[in-house]
Order: C-alpha cells, then structure tokens, then sequence
C-alpha cells in the first residue's frame, strides 16, 4: 500500500469523457490543479470532435478555462485516449455502453453516470462510507474495471446515515429533496417553469434515492434492509442539494449522541489524507435557520455535508435538514476522491 502522502516524478495522465457538459466542465476545473492528476484528453460528442476545447464548450463556471486546456482538440469518445484512466461525465443515453468499451479496453472508468451503479460487481462507491466495496472489481471480467459514484441526493443522504447505521442501525428512512438546477445539466429546466416555482418531480430520482443507499450502506454481497421512503423536488437554487430527512433508528440515541457521531465521523480517505477529502465530512450546525445552500454549499471546498435542526420527529424519533454541493461532491469532486482511492489501493495503472 502506498503512502498516506504520495508524490509523484510525474503526474498520472488523464482524460475526460463527456468534457463539454455540466459535470465534465467540474472536472476540468477540479483537475486543473489536481496535485496527482494531469488532464492528457478532452473527449466529449462527435459535434464538438475535432475543435478546440475553448470553442466547443459552453462555459458556465465562473474560474476561467486554463488556457492550455482550452487549446486542447477534443477527442472522440473512444478507447485510443493517451491514459489508463477516465472520468465519465457523460450523458446516460450514451454512457453505458461507452464506459463499458472503454473497460473491456482497458482502461479504469471512473464514472458519474448512473447505467452501472446497480450493477452487482461495479462499487457504488463512497470512500468514506465504504470503500471496502472495492472488492467487487475482482468480479469484473473486463481487462479494465468500472468504478461509480451515487445520485447527488444520494451522496449527502449516504454519509449522514452512514455513522447512524453503523452505531444505532436504521428501521426507516422518509427524505423530502429540495434539488438545484444545476442538477438537470445544462441548458437544464426553462426559466419559465423553475422561476416563482418548486417542480415536484424529477425523472428517476426517487427510485434511486431508494434503492442505491442499501446498496451503498450494505456489505458487498448483500444490500442493507431498512426502508427508505423519497419526494424529489426541483427549487430554484443554483448549486446545493438541500434534504429534509427523518429517520427511525434500531437502538435508542439521544440528540447529543447522534450529533456526536455526525461531528466525530472520519473515515479512510481522512486518514489518507487524500487532495479532495475534507478535514470533516461532516459538518453540524445548533444555529436553528442553517444549513443553507448559499451559505455552505462550499464547506471543505464543496466536499463537505452539513446538518443541522436535529429534532425529535413524532412519526420516525428523529428529523433534521442536510446540504449538499451537488456537482463537486454530489458529482466531480465524488469521482475524482474516487480515482484517488483506486491510486492510493494500487488500482490504477500508469
């Protein structure tokens, strides 16, 4: 195993697939300056194949594209890409069939995108919640491997319930989502329907959010039996994921005890010390009116999940609210801790 700090003579080379959209675009900016990590290829959709990365993109972030990638032709999403590891920001309609060509090339797929996530030997991955789920890559046939991050909902949900889980066990789960529009991509839902308005339904949501925290929150061969019961609505916010969560625990806990845990939680990638994990994880608020997207949603650079109004619930026992950013640890900044796990266990070549 390597060390916990690791340098190297030179920078493991990377590319991105789907690098024009709202997820591939975080990538670029998280792996600008990524310490491990040097962008070699820009892959994104056969209309922007062939341009500069500067005239293809739609820029939407306010850091400006660093120049020498701007001037990058953008690749083809094919397995001939000048690395051994990839990012995938792609669409779903396309996705599940190119991340595969790419892992039967070879190549490690470290992936955003849903299609393999409930796959039973791709690791739904958390490193901080369950990195032991790496060992389901030994069950990929593949010469490459295919690793995934959960649903923007679901990765803040996931590691708050994951201390309780472990400590108290969970009965029940019922969670209100309150998502942002930066979450439908770009150019995402019309101003005309999000403005003066909360949309409450989001294609596919509440199915995921039911289903992939047990697999998340279970061993590797078998997902976690609570209930989880979801409502997905889009609100007008920018950036944040903001939940309304209720919770049944197994044993009985005080307040001070379930605080307790969400502020004393640290798992594997802290004691890495790994670029993108966060000192904590997870952040608790006593101020009534917090957490807010606004004001938090770049807690531990976006990598962060706050909570906050923990309270006794009549229905579950237990109720509180909880944010968190949806395109860097709901989603870039998610597979990039990801890739950097893979590195850290001696899973990717270069």
């Amino acid at each position: 195993m390597m060390p916990a700090e690791m340098y190297f003579r030179e920078k493991i080379p990377v590319a991105i697939l789907g690098a024009t959209g709202a997820v591939g675009q975080r990538f670029v900016q998280l792996l600008a300056q990524h310490p491990w990590f040097e962008i070699k290829a820009l892959a994104a959709s056969e209309r922007s194949a062939g341009k500069k990365y500067g005239d293809a993109v739609r820029w939407m972030l306010p850091t400006p594209i660093p120049p020498e990638l701007a001037a990058l032709e953008v690749q083809p999403c094919e397995p001939t890409l000048p690395c051994s590891l990839v990012f995938s920001g792609l669409d779903a309609r396309v996705a599940g069939d190119v991340e595969k060509a790419f892992a039967q090339a070879g190549y490690m797929v470290v992936s955003n995108c849903h299609n393999h996530r409930m796959d039973p030997t791709v690791p739904l991955l958390i490193p901080e919640v369950n990195p032991s789920h790496l060992s389901l890559l030994s069950h990929q046939t593949t010469s490459g491997k295919i690793v995934t991050d959960p649903n923007c909902s679901v990765m803040g949900l996931a590691m708050a319930l994951k201390p309780l889980y472990d400590l108290f066990g969970l009965e029940a789960v019922h969670v209100v989502t309150l998502q942002a529009i930066s979450g439908a991509g770009y150019p995402g839902v019309p101003s005309l329907d999000i403005l003066d308005n909360v949309i409450p339904y989001i294609s596919g949501e509440e199915h995921k959010i039911e289903t992939e925290p047990l697999k998340i929150l279970g061993s590797p061969s078998e997902p976690a039996s609570f209930k989880i019961s979801a409502h997905c609505t889009r609100v007008p916010v920018t950036d944040g994921h903001t939940a309304c969560l209720s919770f049944q625990l197994k044993k009985p806990a005080t307040a001070d005890q379930i605080i307790e845990a969400w502020k004393t939680f640290r798992s594997e990638p802290q004691t890495l010390r790994l670029p993108m994990a966060p000192e904590y994880p997870l952040h608790y608020f006593h101020e009534e009116a917090m957490p807010q997207p606004r004001l938090h949603r770049q807690l531990g650079q976006g990598m962060s999940v706050a909570i906050g109004r923990l309270r006794p619930c009549p229905l579950l026992g237990h109720k509180c609210v909880l944010l968190s950013h949806n395109t860097i640890r709901g989603a870039a900044g998610a597979a990039i801790l990801n890739a950097e796990l893979l590195v850290q266990k001696g899973l990717v070549r270069w």
